[in-house]
């Protein structure tokens, strides 16, 4: 196997690992393990455990931004490009929510470097929340209050699965079904 393709193996057993046990109770013992490398090998491909933590959250930030593009492609906009995103968003959700839980981690450890100072993992969550940020905005027409909508329903699924909850835990589980944003209340004239 190429560097490159080991690389990939790594990132996405990092990605499966940290969601689990968080950047702090994950060992890259853990992760060369999952891969079938040598912990020696796999420093050879990433300096540190911090570089391997930034990797699969720069993968799993992107790998949603990515769905969020690909699922409204074509859709023009308004309530059938919000539906496809609620859609792709709610897939891996159920089937892939390790990618989920590690940008949940990427939060986590975002706040606890803000609070000591080590702005670099801040600063990554920050411009990939952005980059997500944006294509949504501009994919549901620049409309701010939708986007914010959209949004505020992710989060509630984000977390719901979390903490283990199904997605139809309740009536917030309508955020998976694509309800939660055609509920929000329509903003009032003048």
């Amino acid at each position: 196997m190429s560097a490159q393709k080991r690389r990939e193996s790594v990132i996405s057993a990092a990605i499966a690992e940290f969601a689990i046990t968080g950047y702090h109770g994950t060992s890259t013992a853990t992760i060369a393990r999952r891969v079938g490398v040598t912990q020696p090998y796999l420093f050879r491909l990433f300096p540190d455990k911090k570089a391997i933590f930034v990797a699969a959250l720069t993968r799993s930030m992107e790998d949603t931004r990515r769905a969020f593009e690909g699922a409204a492609d074509g859709a023009e906009g308004g309530e059938r490009a919000l539906q496809a995103m609620t859609k792709a968003y709610a897939q891996p959700m159920s089937t892939r929510p390790e990618t989920l839980l590690m940008q949940m981690q990427g939060y986590a450890v975002a706040a606890d470097a803000e609070a000591r100072g080590d702005d670099p993992i801040g600063g990554l969550v920050r411009a990939g929340w952005m980059r997500i940020r944006e294509t949504v905005h501009l994919t549901l027409g620049t409309d701010a209050d939708r986007t914010a909508g959209f949004f505020a329903c992710g989060m509630l699924g984000n977390a719901l699965a979390a903490i283990g909850l199904p997605p139809d835990a309740g009536r917030q589980g309508s955020v998976l079904e694509g309800r939660c944003v055609s509920q929000h209340p329509p903003r009032r004239a003048g």
